[in-house]
């Protein structure tokens, strides 16, 4: 299912310990991982300083890809490395592009200076990869890999549908629990709306019922729930931590109006608060469960 990866790096702690979780992916999948260092030439320090700087981020970037490429031969994975000048964002989808990759996977934090590779960079990335994004926060390298029990968050919209698409695969690789859930937002809803609240929890039923069925179509366990919060990204997280989930997969874009759950911005703030890995599907992004 996943044959090429890119690792985005920029040499740091948190960089490293994330791919200590993508390399056990890339072992599983018998992936090669495109390792690759953005000399992030678009910042004014570097801008203004001109050449050289750039020039030494460049012989930095190979070092720390040569040393990940090291890492990676240790644990039997094949890796090719990278070095290129631009912005982060669309450089990782430009890269991953060239490489054919179908999967990037990244730490939302990284090193402090010219070419960090931070959280708004992650969210950044989501927004402009064409392949499925793999965000990994601080901690999660503990979180046991093949994964036992995930997460898919549905409004019903195909984006929602496409995240569905790419989780069933994973959960295949150990017969893992796929976990439906929609979040009845009542963020936006006044008080005594409560005829709205129940339309929409009768919507987010039918969402979870179909999901549910698929997912028990292709042969796994499935559980359904419809939670109501005050905003999606909480119910999501407060699921996470009840139910033991390893992984969130979710699409980057939803339904707007009445059914919206899964706004672009609802993926990113999950981005930001998920105790677990995230993958983010972008629409248009197939994967079949067979």
């Amino acid at each position: 299912m996943f044959d090429r990866i890119c690792v985005p790096t920029d040499g740091s702690g948190a960089a490293a310990a994330a791919f200590e979780h993508v390399l056990a992916v890339a072992a599983d999948h018998d992936a090669t991982v495109h390792l690759l260092h953005v000399a992030d030439s678009t910042r004014d320090s570097v801008t203004r300083i001109g050449g050289d700087v750039v020039d030494v981020l460049e012989r930095e970037g190979e070092s720390i890809v040569a040393d990940a490429a090291a890492r990676a031969a240790d644990r039997g994975v094949e890796a090719e490395t990278a070095v290129r000048q631009g912005g982060v964002p669309e450089t990782v989808a430009a890269f991953a592009t060239e490489v054919d990759a179908d999967l990037v996977a990244m730490s939302t934090r990284g090193r402090q200076g010219v070419e960090r590779i931070v959280g708004s960079t992650t969210e950044r990335v989501v927004r402009q990869s064409p392949v499925p994004v793999l965000a990994l926060r601080p901690g999660d390298e503990e979180v046991p890999y093949p994964y036992e029990d995930v997460l898919v968050p549905t409004d019903g919209s195909p984006a929602a549908t496409a995240a569905l698409d790419r989780a069933i695969p994973v959960a295949k690789r150990a017969g893992a629990t796929v976990h439906v859930l929609s979040v009845v937002d009542t963020g936006g809803i006044g008080i005594g709306d409560h005829v709205e609240v129940d339309v929409l929890t009768e919507y987010a039923d039918d969402a979870v019922a179909e999901d549910v069925e698929r997912v028990e179509d292709a042969g796994l366990e499935a559980v359904g729930a419809v939670e109501v919060a005050a905003s999606a990204p909480r119910g999501i997280g407060a699921y996470v931590d009840d139910a033991g989930v390893d992984l969130v997969a979710m699409g980057t874009h939803g339904r707007t109006g009445a059914g919206r759950y899964l706004l672009g911005s609802v993926a990113e703030r999950t981005l930001r608060t998920a105790p677990v890995p995230v993958l983010t599907v972008p629409i248009g992004d197939e994967e079949s469960s067979d």
